[in-house]
């Protein structure tokens, strides 16, 4: 949602961005309301329904990678095996979702590819993606625990990531709002790609994934005015986080990889192009052992 008008600026209303602002955020939640109507493009999700009831569910949004989703599979399945593990595919290129939907299906995982994607900003699609997997088969799906993860984020060792939830409403990586002048520096949210939530707590929350970059937030960060915001930041046990070079010479501004406790994000957005082949030969490497452990065959 746009900043309360209070917190504009005069420069701000010089520029007309309470208007501009307010019409943008009004656009983008009628396409997210349209968006959540749309059925899946493949999938069964009366299965998927019956078969998180009250479990334990991981749902990881798939896009573009089909090497990203076979590791994460074999790991969270060896590492996290009390979760059931769900593929909602965000991919708009058939050639490459039919690639991912056989891999996954040939490991009898559960899987959905989301319908057409309306926004091409990676954190709206990724936003857009995250409220139709909470409207559609959350929601009626009621399981005891849920959590989202991004497709590229590997557990390493065996892992509980919901035994906060027996002391806390949700759980994940805390990230802090970006500084803005009408945002202040008091928000903040659960990154989307590690994030874990109590059904029961949440269930009649009108929850929002999106990004909300007009007070700071990035994606799941909609969430703030609608959760967040209620409970006391360091009141909240989180998930460690540090960002570090993924090799020794390498600067984390220039690529970067992202330990979360015991789970390694490769932070594929981030850093200069020039290092992504040689990072994910790195990544391949680091986790070589982990999914030798957890019976990986390439």
């Amino acid at each position: 949602m746009p900043p309360r008008l209070v917190d504009y600026q005069i420069s701000d209303w010089l520029h007309l961005r309470p208007l501009t602002q307010g019409l943008k955020t009004a656009r983008y939640r009628s396409t997210d309301r349209q968006h959540r109507k749309k059925p899946a493009r493949e999938g069964d999700l009366t299965d998927i329904i019956c078969r998180i009831n009250a479990q334990r569910v991981l749902v990881t949004i798939a896009f573009n990678d089909v090497q990203t989703i076979l590791w994460q599979a074999a790991l969270v399945r060896h590492f996290v095996p009390n979760a059931i593990y769900v593929v909602a595919d965000n991919t708009g290129d058939d050639d490459i979702a039919a690639k991912i939907a056989k891999a996954v299906r040939d490991l009898d995982i559960f899987y959905v590819r989301l319908p057409p994607n309306p926004s091409s900003s990676p954190s709206r699609s990724h936003g857009l993606a995250l409220n139709w997997v909470w409207e559609r088969i959350i929601k009626p799906g009621k399981p005891e625990v849920f959590g989202f993860l991004d497709d590229d984020i590997y557990p390493t060792a065996p892992d509980d990531p919901f035994a906060s939830l027996s002391k806390q409403n949700f759980y994940g990586v805390v990230r802090q709002g970006l500084p803005l002048a009408v945002a202040g520096s008091n928000r903040w949210f659960l990154w989307a790609g590690f994030c874990m939530f109590l059904y029961s707590a949440v269930q009649d929350v009108d929850l929002d994934f999106s990004q909300d970059w007009f007070v700071g937030l990035d994606t799941g960060g909609g969430n703030w005015d609608k959760l967040y915001r209620h409970v006391e930041r360091f009141s909240v046990s989180e998930q460690p986080s540090k960002l570090v070079g993924f090799r020794e010479g390498v600067s984390i501004s220039e690529s970067p990889i992202q330990w979360c406790g015991s789970w390694l994000h490769a932070v594929g957005m981030m850093g200069e192009p020039k290092f992504y082949a040689e990072k994910y030969a790195a990544l391949a490497k680091i986790l070589e052992p982990h999914l030798q452990e957890a019976g990986y065959r390439a």
